[in-house]
């Protein structure tokens, strides 16, 4: 079947370090217990060193690959395409082989060598992950591979977009064809933040595409740093997700989603309009509205890379099969707990009834 969720972004396979051996890492390299980056130069040995030196493991990754196979999760088989770039290696045969074994069609540009596959450095301690991700051949994606006649096709019969904001730091100009084509045509286009330099950083792509995007996902500490980029000064959080529902939209006429998770604790959403359809805040909703995450004890938790990206898409998998906002986001919340109970951004296989 022809897919019904395009997912693109940036493909990496995570190399992982056990927890009890993360914070000497995470003190050598000079990162954060809880964050995001892009790859300085003064971080570039440490993909050799953790292979060469720890207990890793390698795990499919790349934020919007995971959350097309979340949403692949909840869809029937073949109902979701994932487009980034790769290069010509070993590391692209493992994210096919992740992909294929778990229903999502791979549709890569492949870069020639010496071009390389992205890869990660995940760094866990405690209940904690820090990414540290190298692009490689994923920033080398170029908008020409949208033209050709396979992934026109799957555009074309796509219903459901989604980009991971790690895209924009490269791939703005693609990102915005692919957004503005679904846009005009009434599809549906998801956004995530992805981490706090997007905001930081990359607010003047975030801000050109934004106008095209139906929902934006992010967490707490993702809309802090919008707010912060916004000079919105003391903003509650309910404030900034109402004031990013509410800001200029293309399709003027479908309202825009805007759910923040804060882990652990309450999911928000915010509209720009709670009209009462399946798919948004009821018209008797509060607006933002919370949801209540359910409580998962600490011995259930294994390791929380990827969790977010599993929410963002089980959510987005659960609205695309016609669910309701609150049982999209109650399915979002159950494959995000269901990662968190396993090593790296994987699933329970064989497959859970989560619907």
């Amino acid at each position: 079947m022809a897919p019904f969720v395009v997912s693109l972004g940036n493909p990496l396979l995570d190399i992982q370090v056990a927890p009890n051996e993360g914070p000497k890492y995470l003190e050598k390299y000079e990162l954060k217990s809880n964050d995001a980056i892009l790859a300085e130069e003064k971080h570039m040995p440490i993909y050799d060193d953790i292979v060469a030196n720890a207990k890793v493991q390698y795990v499919a990754g790349g934020a919007a690959q995971n959350a097309a196979r979340a949403a692949a999760y909840v869809l029937p088989e073949g109902s979701v395409a994932y487009i980034g770039s790769v290069g010509e290696d070993d590391l692209k045969q493992t994210l096919l082989s992740a992909n294929e074994a778990e229903g999502v069609q791979s549709a890569y540009q492949t870069q020639p060598a010496p071009a390389r596959t992205g890869a990660c450095a995940v760094i866990l301690s405690n209940h904690d992950r820090s990414l540290c991700t190298t692009l490689r051949a994923a920033e080398m994606f170029t908008p020409s591979h949208l033209s050709t006649p396979e992934i026109s096709q799957l555009i074309d019969g796509a219903k459901y977009f989604y980009i991971e904001g790690f895209f924009l730091t490269h791939g703005l100009e693609s990102a915005l064809e692919v957004a503005k084509q679904a846009s005009s045509k009434g599809k549906t286009v998801v956004l995530n933040l992805s981490a706090p330099f997007i905001p930081q950083f990359f607010k003047v792509q975030l801000e050109e595409l934004l106008p095209h995007v139906d929902i934006l996902i992010g967490n707490e500490s993702e809309a802090e740093a919008y707010r912060e980029a916004a000079g919105m000064g003391t903003a509650t959080l309910a404030q900034v997700a109402t004031a990013l529902a509410a800001s200029s939209k293309s399709n003027a006429s479908r309202p825009r989603l805007v759910v923040i998770t804060q882990g652990a604790d309450s999911t928000l959403v915010a509209s720009s309009n709670a009209s009462g359809s399946p798919n948004n805040l009821g018209p008797n909703d509060e607006n933002p509205k919370t949801f209540p995450v359910p409580k998962l004890a600490a011995d259930k938790i294994v390791d929380t890379n990827g969790a977010g990206d599993m929410f963002a898409g089980g959510f987005m998998g659960s609205l695309a099969q016609g669910k309701s906002l609150d049982e999209s986001i109650e399915i979002g919340h159950k494959l995000g707990q269901m990662c968190c109970g396993q090593i790296g951004p994987k699933l329970v296989w064989p497959k859970e009834n989560v619907l």
